[in-house]
């Protein structure tokens, strides 16, 4: 069973997660521990309860203990301002979940990954890259190239106006004023679809910050994969992808060095967690039991 807990990011906010012990009976694993461990978190605005639990019962099922969080700023976590993505302060946070893990005493420390995905599946590249600590990275439909990302959404007629409102946010944001914020997703959208699906609507707020969409820019996951070997990485991608470009999520594979293994899954951006959510789940299982058990 998996049981409530919180811990404290560097900064001394608390991050609210969900600790699953491996099923001891089932897999095999010893019972007092200690466990190989996964840290998992979701992307852009997603909350661990937005599709998490599936696969840390999967993960529980193999032996494998799993540290399951939402980011600051969003779901049970504390942090403000409410609603903002900032890739390089969650960076920092996965890695003080690491460091938590890393304190249990039924955590084996030289037993544990991340698991991330969408747009902790980019950070999950950084921390391969740079976190030595870590026996094995899975990267779910990452965000790769947050500055094509960020330069697409540019490319319409609204271009001016929007940097215009960047601005107006950086000035009122200074002088003490709340941070403007913007749907996360469109009514009609994948990403709306996706979200009733899974039926979060009472607890998913649909809003950002707008600076979570200025920020995106500076972050370039993709980069960072020539340096995660020599630890084992597993990229699963989607063909169909619709919110995150096929090409430079492969590119980036090409760019790692061994050992290195990509699934590729015949479907959209969010089917993984959906109607294809056995086959993404067995794919990571099986390659965190290879290397963790």
């Amino acid at each position: 069973m998996r049981r409530d807990l919180t811990f404290n990011a560097g900064d001394g906010t608390r991050l609210a997660a969900w600790f699953y012990p491996p099923q001891t009976e089932a897999a095999g694993a010893a019972a007092e521990g200690p466990w190989p461990c996964v840290i998992m978190s979701h992307g852009f605005s997603g909350l661990r309860r937005m599709g998490l639990d599936g696969y840390a019962q999967v993960f529980a099922a193999a032996g494998l203990a799993c540290l399951v969080y939402d980011h600051r700023n969003w779901g049970d976590s504390e942090g403000e301002p409410r609603h903002e993505t900032d890739p390089w302060r969650q960076l920092d946070d996965m890695r003080d979940a690491v460091t938590f893990a890393r304190s249990l005493p039924e955590v084996d420390v030289e037993r544990i990954a991340v698991w991330g995905t969408s747009y902790s599946g980019g950070h999950a590249l950084v921390m391969g890259a740079l976190d030595k600590r870590l026996r094995a990275v899975v990267a779910q439909v990452p965000m790769v190239d947050g500055g094509g990302f960020y330069r697409a959404a540019l490319a319409g007629a609204g271009k001016e106006r929007f940097l215009a409102r960047l601005a107006e946010d950086r000035d009122a944001r200074y002088r003490g004023e709340p941070a403007q914020t913007v749907r996360s997703a469109a009514e009609g959208s994948t990403t709306a679809a996706w979200a009733e699906a899974v039926d979060v609507e009472k607890v998913w707020p649909n809003r950002l910050t707008l600076r979570s969409l200025e920020v995106v820019a500076s972050y370039l996951p993709g980069d960072f994969t020539s340096r995660i070997s020599p630890t084992p990485l597993l990229m699963i991608v989607a063909d169909e992808d619709e919110l995150i470009p096929v090409g430079p999520q492969l590119a980036a594979f090409e760019a790692a060095g061994e050992p290195k293994e990509l699934v590729r899954l015949p479907c959209q951006h969010y089917d993984p967690y959906t109607k294809l959510l056995a086959e993404s789940a067995a794919a990571a299982r099986d390659f965190l039991v290879r290397h963790l058990r």
